[in-house]
C-alpha cells in the first residue's frame, strides 16, 4: 500500500503502533491514556500513562511517589478495579484518605521477589484491573518481558514504586518519573507548634513512550485544609505525613 493514500487518521495509528514496543516487539498501541490525576503530570505525560505497560514511580520513600500512586489507584476505582501487590510499604487507611475505593482494590502480600513476580502474572492474567501497582524487586529480563506482555493483554498499567529502576525494568518500561519533595509547606505557628500542612513534589519524566522525556510536573500535596496560612519551607530530610489532598502547583 502507497503510504500516500493512507488517510491521516490512518497513518497515525499505524505510527502510534510502531512506536511502542516490549522486547522488540510491535504492539498495538492504546488511543486512551490513564489519568493519573494530576493535569500538570498528565500534559507533561502527553495526556497520561500509557495503559498496557509498565510505568515506574522512583525516587526514596520521602519522594512523594506513595502519594502519586494513591491518586493514580484511586483515579482506578471510580469506575474499575485494581490491585496491589504490597511489601508492607503501603498503608490501606492512607490510601482511603488519598481517595482510593479500597472495596475495589484487591491486595497481596508479598514478601520476596519470587512472590512478587508470581503475585503480579496471576492478577495480570486475571485480566479485571485498571491499574496494578507492585514494588521494584530485582527480577530477570524474561520476567518483566512476560508482565509487559501480560499488561498489554490485559490492558493493566502497571505502577513499579522504588528508588529507582534497575537496567532490566528501565529497559521495559514505556514510562518512567522520578520524584523528589521540592518543598514542605507548614502551618500553624512557627517553631516547634508548627505543622506539616504539604509539600511540593517535582516529577520529573525520564522516559516516556507518548510523548519527548524531560519535562518536569510540579505537583502540590495538601493536608485536607484547616483555614490556617501556609509557609514555605526547605524540604524535610525525614518523611511527610499521610496526605490527603493533592493539587497542581501552577
Amino acid at each position: 500500500m502507497d503510504v500516500q493514500t493512507l488517510s491521516p487518521t490512518t497513518f497515525e495509528a499505524l505510527k502510534a503502533g510502531l512506536d511502542v514496543r516490549a522486547a522488540g516487539r510491535i504492539v498495538a498501541a492504546r488511543p486512551d491514556a490513564f489519568c493519573s490525576g494530576f493535569p500538570v503530570l498528565d500534559r507533561a505525560l502527553g495526556g497520561g500513562f500509557l495503559r498496557g505497560a509498565v510505568a515506574t514511580l522512583e525516587g526514596p520513600p520521602t519522594s512523594g511517589r506513595t502519594a502519586i500512586a494513591a491518586s493514580l489507584l484511586a483515579q482506578a476505582t471510580r469506575a474499575g478495579l485494581a490491585a496491589i501487590v504490597d511489601d508492607g510499604t503501603l498503608y490501606p487507611p492512607g490510601l482511603e484518605r488519598a481517595g482510593v475505593r479500597l472495596d475495589r482494590v484487591l491486595i497481596v502480600q508479598a514478601h520476596s521477589p519470587l512472590e512478587t513476580a508470581r503475585s503480579a502474572d496471576i492478577l495480570l492474567r486475571a485480566q479485571c484491573f485498571e491499574a496494578l501497582a507492585m514494588p521494584a524487586v530485582p527480577l530477570r529480563a524474561t520476567v518483566w518481558s512476560r508482565l509487559c506482555g501480560l499488561a498489554q493483554k490485559a490492558g493493566t498499567v502497571v505502577f513499579v514504586l522504588g528508588a529507582q529502576a534497575g537496567s532490566e525494568l528501565a529497559y521495559f518500561a514505556s514510562t518512567r518519573v522520578r520524584c523528589g519533595v521540592e518543598r514542605v509547606l507548614w502551618s500553624g505557628d512557627a517553631g516547634l507548634l508548627a505543622d506539616v500542612a504539604g509539600y511540593d513534589v517535582g516529577a520529573q519524566i525520564l522516559k516516556n513512550r507518548r510523548a519527548a522525556p524531560g519535562a518536569v510536573a510540579r505537583i502540590r500535596i495538601l493536608r485536607e485544609s484547616s483555614g490556617a496560612p501556609l509557609r514555605g519551607g526547605r524540604a524535610a530530610a525525614s518523611a511527610p505525613r499521610p496526605l490527603q489532598v493533592a493539587q497542581a502547583v501552577s
